[in-house]
């Protein structure tokens, strides 16, 4: 009779075949090609009886930010500001978030990004169509916030109204710009003017934040004793702009009387614990403000609107 023995060299040996073995039977093990970064396209939350969904409509890194915010300040304080909040002070990453409000009997979109593309995928991902949007709110007439309304093939929103500021509209169109002859003018016999405290809808008020554009607007939005601001463009980067409220932004036309709105909105905000949504915020866009020292900081969302 013969007995067989395994050494521990042969144990060792068997032992190191195992990996390519293993990957060789387990096609899982096989690396996966890398995607990239990217945020998700759509953030859903509930505020009272109001369900309301931010928008991933397009995201681009833009180089040399202080050539838009911080233009009144050295470029050591700015890269001073920019390393003690662990961001780059060569780079920012810009967000166009507009914002869908279904209040239950009407879905209302709240700016519509760059392009009819950027702002129809956004809406699939959510679930949307365009052509289920029954009011349009144009906040202000700057191109990203009004690329999305018409492209080559028509109106991006069929079934849609709108509705804008009076002194917004009124301020473009003496303006011949471009962008607001193309994308908004052709729309003009189904828009409703409003001014500050104006109504979109019950528990939507429009209010006055001029400064970036002649007329922005802001919105309210109140639901069950729930509150939450559409603040738009008021702030324009969570540190270089809110956290500095009287930094100069280039795409503030009227430069002294946006950092005014600014610091009227912020002190609001933080008093009165109300969080916003901020077209231009790190995605998903809804946070808090806090005080501090002669500024305020931004202070992210997390679940307060999931509970």
């Amino acid at each position: 009779m013969t007995t067989s023995r395994l050494t521990r060299r042969a144990m060792l040996a068997g032992t190191a075949s195992l990996p390519l073995a293993a990957t060789l039977a387990n096609p899982l093990n096989a690396a996966a090609a890398m995607l990239g970064a990217a945020p998700s396209r759509f953030n859903r939350f509930t505020l009272g009886g109001f369900e309301v969904t931010t928008l991933l409509a397009g995201t681009r890194t833009v180089p040399d930010p202080q050539k838009t915010f911080g233009m009144n300040v050295s470029a050591q304080e700015f890269a001073d500001v920019s390393a003690a909040n662990m961001i780059p002070a060569d780079k920012t990453q810009f967000f166009f978030t507009p914002t869908v409000v279904n209040t239950g009997t009407e879905l209302i979109l709240f700016d519509t990004g760059l392009n009819p593309a950027g702002i129809t995928e956004a809406l699939n991902a959510a679930g949307y169509s365009p052509d289920q949007i029954d009011k349009v709110v144009i906040t202000h007439m700057h191109g990203d916030h009004i690329g999305g309304l018409r492209g080559d093939t028509g109106d991006t929103f069929a079934n849609a109204s709108y509705v804008t500021g009076t002194m917004e509209f009124d301020a473009w169109a003496k303006m011949e710009n471009e962008g607001f002859e193309a994308k908004v003018r052709p729309l003009a016999d189904r828009m409703t003017m409003l001014d500050d405290g104006g109504s979109v809808a019950s528990g939507i008020t429009a209010m006055a934040a001029f400064g970036h554009t002649p007329g922005h607007m802001a919105y309210r939005l109140e639901s069950d004793g729930k509150q939450l601001l559409l603040a738009v463009d008021f702030a324009n980067h969570y540190v270089w702009s809110l956290a500095y409220p009287d930094w100069e932004v280039r795409f503030d036309s009227d430069k002294a009387m946006a950092a005014i709105t600014r610091r009227k909105i912020l002190s609001m905000l933080a008093a009165d614990k109300i969080p916003f949504v901020g077209y231009h915020m790190p995605f998903p866009g809804l946070g808090y403000v806090e005080p501090r020292a002669d500024g305020y900081k931004y202070v992210a969302a997390s679940y307060q609107h999931m509970l």
